[in-house]
């Protein structure tokens, strides 16, 4: 009987150093798996984010954007007004339906700034090709709230 009791005792014990071994096991591996998660979810925002202080900077990650295709990153650049907008969606719309070899020719092509005009303080415009069509392009920056936004029905109505 007693020695009944020992081994149950034992056993108990064991059963208690086994779920207390495991449990810290597993909340330290989960620990790590968040802290793992959040270091690789800011570092990818810290990548994506960027400020709009330059027209030179601001138009470039705009053509960059939709050269590669990444049309929500490009209309964080568009200055937000209902011509603009359209224009923005009629441009996606035909370059979505580009053949894929033409898609892929954009999206490995470099930016060809040619020149860049400071109009005023709080207008740029910047003509500029890529390495793909080598075609000259131009784009009309403007600065709204001190930071420098594409003024995309220029590229289509070309006024100032």
């Amino acid at each position: 009987m007693v020695v009944r009791v020992i081994r149950s005792i034992n056993i108990q014990l064991l059963d208690w150093k086994h779920i207390f071994v495991t449990n810290f096991l597993m909340n330290k591996i989960i620990l790590t798996a968040f802290v793992l998660l959040f270091i690789t979810g800011c570092d990818q925002q810290v990548k994506k984010i960027k400020t709009n202080a330059d027209p030179l900077e601001a138009g470039r990650e705009f053509i960059n954007a939709s050269l590669t295709g990444d049309y929500d990153y490009a209309k964080k650049y568009l200055l937000t007004d209902s011509t603009n907008l359209m224009y923005f969606d009629r441009f996606v719309e035909f370059d979505e339906k580009k053949p894929a070899a033409d898609k892929e020719g954009y999206k490995n092509a470099n930016i060809i700034i040619n020149s860049t005009e400071k109009i005023s303080d709080t207008i740029t415009v910047i003509n500029y090709s890529n390495t793909y069509k080598k075609e000259p392009a131009k784009i009309k920056l403007v600065r709204k709230n001190n930071e420098w936004l594409v003024d995309f029905k220029y590229t289509f109505l070309d006024s100032l």
